[in-house]
């Protein structure tokens, strides 16, 4: 495939970005996405000009690092993937591919396609923890009963990777998907239940310190999560910040 890359550069956080074209040939269907720019780079080195710098680590879909507006969409065209799985056949051969970092006040650019999603640890940082007990004979987590519902639920909000898509997807840089999961995780265990009041009205303090907006409810950050997390989980942390409010 021949394709025409229009990728936003920018040197670092104080400087002003924009968008450059780059052509590339030679492009395989069954690629990756991050190995197409890995492409590009290796002749921009052969150049001697500066490559793109990006996220990644896993590439599995695993670490959330990958996290690129591809085409006006979190992590490109496809459904239910980070861009490290996207595959360059869902384009076609002379299409135009617009690659631009995430959008958020609360995630700075620092160079190019990277951009600071620490807000995210601060945010956990926050409240998403549970205490624990190891003097003594402490009870094995394994050997207290759950009901098989809400260890689903959990997991399912687990399966949260902190990528920033919910962010980057929504009108108002809402991270509440991100949030919801991470409060919910907790809420729904056992384990969970003894910082559970602080734990929310923590995390959502730190969120509103970081700079997010609010959620209005369109749903696009459960569009295009790749994690597929569902907005009940924002509806579960409200109502955990409302009791939590009254006890308070």
């Amino acid at each position: 495939m021949k394709l025409t890359l229009k990728i936003w550069r920018q040197k670092n956080a104080d400087t002003k970005g924009k968008i450059v074209d780059y052509p590339i040939d030679g492009i395989d269907g069954d690629m990756s996405f991050l190995e197409m720019l890995d492409i590009l780079n290796e002749e921009l080195i052969n150049k001697n000009e500066e490559p793109v710098a990006f996220d990644h680590d896993c590439r599995e879909g695993i670490c959330g690092m990958c996290s690129l507006h591809i085409n006006g969409e979190p992590h490109g065209p496809d459904k239910g993937i980070t861009t490290c799985q996207l595959h360059m056949r869902m384009f076609k051969d002379g299409d135009t591919i617009f690659i631009e970092p995430f959008r958020a006040n609360a995630f700075p650019v620092i160079k190019d396609l990277v951009v600071d999603r620490s807000s995210f640890d601060r945010i956990q940082h926050a409240g998403g923890f549970i205490s624990v007990n190891t003097s003594g004979n402490t009870i094995d987590a394994n050997a207290i009963p759950i009901n098989k519902h809400d260890a689903d639920e959990a997991f399912e909000a687990a399966t949260c990777i902190g990528c920033g898509a919910c962010v980057a997807s929504c009108k108002n840089s809402s991270a509440m998907l991100f949030v919801a999961a991470k409060v919910s995780q907790f809420a729904l265990l056992p384990q969970g239940k003894v910082e559970a009041t602080d734990r929310v009205l923590n995390m959502v303090k730190q969120m509103d310190e970081e700079g997010f907006g609010n959620c209005t409810n369109t749903g696009a950050c459960e569009v295009e999560c790749p994690k597929g997390i569902s907005l009940e989980y924002i509806a579960r942390m409200n109502r955990e910040y409302l009791a939590a409010s009254l006890k308070g």
